[in-house]
C-alpha cells in the first residue's frame, strides 16, 4: 500500500476516496480511539498532571486493523478535522499506532472538495502539539472538576448527581432565569389605537403615551368623542436593512431551530453530514470569513439569478474575540448546487445555509418610512400612523433572518393610504386595551446558547453536547406548558359612545422552553454557596481564554491546571467537612386537619411534600408532580395530592385508582397505567370516564400493535412515529432498514435486542463473564433461553445466532410467501 489516509467517518472516508484514486486507501478511525477511563486514576496528579489513555473497549479490534495497515503503508495521512478535537484525534492516533515521524503526515481542511483535498496533500504539516495540549488540558480540567464535585453532590445532595465546568453554569442561567420569571409581578397600562376612513380604506394610528388607570383611559377616550382629527405633518425618511453574516456554529443552530424547529444536536448531525458528503464547509466554527472563491462564486450566482443591482460583495469579521483557528463560516462548497441532500431535513438545512450565504453578498434592502401626525382638536396629545414601502427588496428577495421574539413573514409593513396636510380623518373606532407587561423569555436550546457565546462559556464544539447533557441529567427539562387565563378590560369608542368589555386572554403558554428541575435548582444553589470561582460566568469564560492562549503556544498546559488545582481541592477538603445537606426544605404553612407543619424538599427518589416535621413517626408524604415544582408549590396545591389515590369504582372486578406521577395524572388498574387526556380533571373524575379511557387507551394500542407472542407477552412488535420496532420488556428496539415487521418471529426479535442492547461497563473476573453473556438486556437472554428449551423452534434458535442481515434476509423470504 502506497498511502493510507485515515478520517474520522466512514462517509467522509468515501467522499475523500472518490478524490484521490487507487494510489491511496481512505479508511476511517470511527472518531476517538482514545479516551480517560472512567475512574479516579485516569490523571496522575501527583506526576505533573499526566493523564493516563485508555484504548477504547469498541476501538481495540480497530486498532488493531489500522497499525496492520500503517505498517504496510508507505505514507500515512491524518486527515481529522482542523479544530482542536480533530487534532488530539490526530496525535492519539499517532500515539496509539506508533506511527513513525517520518512516514507520517497531517493534512487540514475545511471542506471536502477535490480541490481543498488535493491542495492539502500538497501542503502537509505535522501535529500541532498546541492544539492537542489545549484540548488535553480541556479535558483534564473537566475531568477533575467533575471527578471532584460529583463526590461531594453525592454526600450533601443526593446520590449519583453530577457536575461540570461547562453544565453547571449553563444549568445556573436557566435556574436564574426561571427565578426572574417567578419573581416578575406583571403591571399593565391601556394602549390607545385608533381606526380612521380614509378613502374607502383604513389607517391606524396609535398615541404614544399609556395610561396606568382606566380612569385616565376613559377620559381621554371621552375628550375624543366630539374632537375633529387632522393630519398636522407627514414626514418621510429613506431606511435600509442589511443581510446578516454567513452561518457559525451557534447561528446555525439558532436559525434552525427558529426556522426549521430542529434541536442543536439534530442540527449539528445533519450539518456533519452534508460537511462529509463534500456540500458545506466544516460546521464546527465561529468565523463569518468567506474565502475570495466563495464570494465570487455567490456572486456568480447573484447576478445570474437576479440581476448585477442585487450583488453587493461584502466581508464580515468575526465579533468572537476567541474564535478558534482560521476556520471559514458555514457556507456550500459550490454555489451551482441549488439543492443538495440526502434526506428532506438535509435538503432543507442545506438551503437555509445556501440563501444565508448568498444573502450576506446581496444588496441592501431599501425602505421608505413615512410618520404622518394626527392633532386631536380636543387635547394637545398628537396620535402618530406609521408605514413602509419596500422601494428595493435587496437581500430580502431571499431570505430574511429571525429572531427568538418574534418571527416575521413579511417584512413590509402596511403602506398607509394616500394623505396630505391638513386633511380632515374621519374617526371609525378609538380603542383603550389593557397591556400587560412581560416577563424574561425563558431559553430555547438555541437562545441559552446564544447566551452561553456572548459570555464566552463554551466553544462550537461544545454548544450541543452541554445543551444535551443538562437534560439527559435531568436538571433542566424542554417542554411545551400550558398558559393561563387572565382577564384584560377594554374600552371602545364609537359613535360618541364608549362600551366597556372584559376579554379573557390567555398567558404564560410556552413552547419547546428550557425548564429547571427541582434537583437542578437545588444543585445550583449548593454548587454556587460553595463553589463560587466554579459557578461565576468570568471564571468559565477566563478559563476559555487560557485553552486559547494554550493553543497559541503562550502557557503551559500543565501550569494553568496546576494554578487552579490546588485551590479547588482545599474547597472540596473545607465543603466536605462543613457544609450541611442541602434538600431546598421549605415550611408552607399548616395542614388546618392535623395541626401539623407542611413542608415540600427533595427526598432521595425526588421531589415531595410532607405534612409533619422530620422526627414525626406519622409523618406523611406525597411525591410532587412534573407540573409542581418546590419553589412555587402553594399549601392549597400540597395538601390536594393528600387526596390521592382516589379509587372511582370498579371494572372488571379490579379498582381505578386515580393517581398523580411525575409525568401527571393517571389511572392504575389491573397493574396496567392509562394516562388521563387533558380534558379530564383527576380531582373529579368519576368510574363511568374511567372505563372510557381505559377502553379508547386499549384500542389505541391494539391498532398500534403489528404482531404478539403467546410464548413471551413481553416482546411486541408494534406500530411507531418514525416506523415499526420492537419492544422487549422495557427496551425498545430499532427493525433494520427493508426489514417485513410482520414476518419476523420470537427469536428474530431476541436476537434484534442483544445486538442492540446498551453495553455495560467492563467487569472484572466472573463479573465479565456474566457481562458477556449478555447481562446488558435481561430480558431478551431470559427469553431466549425459554425459547431454546422447546425443540420445535431448534431451527430458528440457530437462525437467530446469525447478523442482522440474516435476520432482514429470512423476514424478507418469509414475507414472500
Amino acid at each position: 500500500m502506497k498511502n493510507l489516509v485515515i478520517v474520522e467517518s466512514p462517509s467522509k472516508a468515501k467522499t475523500i476516496q472518490k478524490y484521490l484514486g487507487t494510489d491511496f486507501t481512505v479508511t476511517s478511525c470511527m472518531g476517538h480511539i482514545r479516551d480517560l477511563p472512567g475512574n479516579d486514576k485516569a490523571i496522575d496528579i501527583e506526576n505533573n498532571f499526566t493523564p493516563i489513555y485508555e484504548i477504547n473497549e469498541d476501538k481495540k479490534k480497530l486498532v488493531s486493523e489500522l497499525k496492520k495497515q500503517a505498517r504496510s503503508a508507505d505514507m500515512v495521512w491524518l486527515a481529522s478535522d482542523e479544530d482542536r478535537e480533530g487534532e488530539a484525534i490526530a496525535w492519539h492516533l499517532s500515539e496509539a499506532l506508533q506511527l513513525d515521524p517520518v512516514k507520517t503526515r497531517r493534512i487540514v481542511f475545511h471542506e471536502i472538495t477535490k480541490p481543498a483535498i488535493l491542495k492539502a496533500i500538497e501542503h502537509p504539516r505535522g501535529i500541532d502539539t498546541n492544539l492537542v495540549d489545549a484540548q488535553q488540558a480541556r479535558r483534564v480540567l473537566d475531568r477533575l472538576v467533575g471527578f471532584g464535585l460529583s463526590p461531594v453532590l453525592w454526600r450533601k445532595v443526593q446520590r449519583n448527581l453530577s457536575a461540570g465546568r461547562v453544565q453547571s453554569v449553563a444549568v445556573r442561567l436557566v435556574v436564574e432565569r426561571e427565578r426572574e420569571i417567578q419573581a416578575f409581578t406583571a403591571t399593565s397600562q391601556f394602549k390607545i389605537t385608533a381606526e380612521f376612513s380614509v378613502e374607502g380604506r383604513t389607517l391606524t394610528a396609535e398615541l404614544p403615551q399609556r395610561f396606568d388607570r382606566e380612569e385616565d383611559a376613559r377620559a381621554f377616550l371621552e375628550a375624543c368623542a366630539t374632537a375633529v382629527f387632522r393630519v398636522t405633518n407627514l414626514e418621510t425618511k429613506p431606511a435600509k436593512k442589511s443581510p446578516t453574516a454567513p452561518f457559525t456554529t451557534s447561528t446555525l443552530q439558532q436559525e434552525a431551530s427558529r426556522k426549521l424547529g430542529y434541536s442543536l444536536v439534530r442540527t449539528m448531525k445533519l450539518a456533519q453530514d452534508l460537511y462529509e458528503q463534500g456540500l458545506i464547509t466544516y460546521m464546527r466554527t465561529d468565523s463569518v470569513n468567506l474565502s475570495e472563491i466563495a464570494i465570487g462564486a455567490a456572486r456568480d450566482f447573484i447576478v445570474s439569478s437576479f440581476g448585477e443591482t442585487y450583488s453587493n460583495p461584502r466581508t464580515y469579521t468575526t465579533k468572537v474575540a476567541s474564535a478558534q483557528e482560521a476556520h471559514e463560516a458555514i457556507r456550500p462548497t459550490d454555489f451551482t448546487k441549488r439543492a443538495a441532500g440526502e434526506t428532506d431535513a438535509h435538503k432543507k438545512l442545506y438551503d437555509l445555509i445556501y440563501k444565508r450565504t448568498a444573502a450576506s453578498q446581496m444588496s441592501d434592502a431599501r425602505l421608505e418610512r413615512t410618520v404622518a401626525s394626527i392633532a386631536i382638536s380636543t387635547l394637545p396629545d398628537v396620535l402618530t400612523a406609521t408605514g413602509e414601502v419596500l422601494v428595493f427588496d435587496g437581500f430580502l428577495k431571499l431570505y430574511l433572518e429571525t429572531t427568538d421574539d418574534e418571527q416575521q413573514d413579511d417584512e413590509a409593513s402596511k403602506m398607509l393610504p394616500p394623505l396630505k396636510v391638513g386633511q380632515e380623518l374621519p374617526l371609525m373606532s378609538m380603542m383603550a386595551k389593557e397591556r400587560f407587561e412581560r416577563p424574561p423569555s425563558r431559553y430555547t436550546e438555541a437562545s441559552l446558547v446564544k447566551k452561553l457565546e456572548e459570555l464566552g462559556i463554551g466553544r462550537p464544539s461544545t454548544y450541543a453536547p452541554t445543551i444535551t447533557v443538562i437534560q439527559t441529567r435531568k436538571y433542566v427539562v424542554k417542554e411545551d406548558r400550558d398558559g393561563r387565563q387572565r382577564e384584560v378590560r377594554r374600552l371602545t369608542l364609537e359613535s360618541g359612545s364608549i362600551a366597556r368589555v372584559v376579554e379573557l386572554e390567555n398567558t404564560g403558554a410556552e413552547r419547546s422552553k428550557l425548564f429547571p428541575t427541582d434537583i437542578g435548582s437545588v444543585v445550583t444553589d449548593f454548587l454556587t454557596a460553595h463553589f463560587q470561582d466554579i459557578l461565576d460566568y468570568n471564571f468559565t469564560a477566563t478559563v476559555e481564554k487560557q485553552f486559547d492562549e494554550i493553543a497559541h503556544g503562550n502557557v503551559p498546559w500543565t501550569t494553568m491546571i496546576r494554578d487552579f488545582y490546588g485551590p479547588f481541592q482545599e474547597t472540596i477538603r473545607k465543603t466536605s467537612e462543613t457544609a450541611e445537606r442541602q434538600s431546598g426544605e421549605r415550611c408552607i404553612g399548616v395542614d388546618p386537619t392535623s395541626g401539623k407543619n407542611v413542608y415540600v424538599r427533595l427526598a432521595r427518589y425526588g421531589p415531595i411534600a410532607q405534612i409533619g416535621d422530620a422526627d414525626d413517626e406519622n409523618k406523611r408524604q406525597k411525591g410532587l408532580p412534573g407540573n409542581l415544582s418546590i419553589e412555587t408549590v402553594t399549601l392549597e396545591q400540597a395538601l390536594e395530592l393528600f387526596k390521592f389515590p382516589r379509587v372511582i369504582g370498579l371494572f372488571e372486578e379490579a379498582p381505578m385508582e386515580v393517581k398523580l406521577g411525575r409525568f401527571g395524572p393517571y389511572i392504575e388498574h389491573n397493574k396496567a397505567f392509562y394516562s388521563l387526556p387533558k380534558e379530564d380533571d383527576p380531582y373529579s373524575i368519576e368510574g363511568p370516564r374511567g372505563i372510557e379511557v381505559i377502553l379508547a387507551r386499549r384500542q389505541k394500542i391494539a391498532e398500534n400493535t403489528i404482531k404478539t407472542f403467546e410464548e413471551d407477552p413481553s416482546v411486541k412488535v408494534l406500530k411507531g412515529r418514525w416506523g415499526p420496532y420492537i419492544v422487549v420488556g422495557k427496551q425498545n428496539v430499532r427493525i433494520p432498514k427493508d426489514t417485513n415487521a410482520e414476518a419476523l418471529t420470537l427469536e428474530d426479535c431476541l436476537q434484534l435486542a442483544a445486538q442492540q442492547a446498551p453495553a455495560k461497563p467492563a467487569k472484572k473476573g466472573a463479573a465479565a463473564k456474566k457481562a458477556a453473556a449478555g447481562d446488558a438486556a435481561p430480558a431478551a437472554k431470559k427469553a431466549v433461553k425459554k425459547a431454546a428449551k422447546k425443540p420445535a423452534k431448534k431451527a430458528a434458535k440457530k437462525a437467530a445466532k446469525k447478523t442482522t442481515t440474516a435476520v432482514k434476509k429470512t423476514a424478507a423470504k418469509k414475507s414472500t410467501k
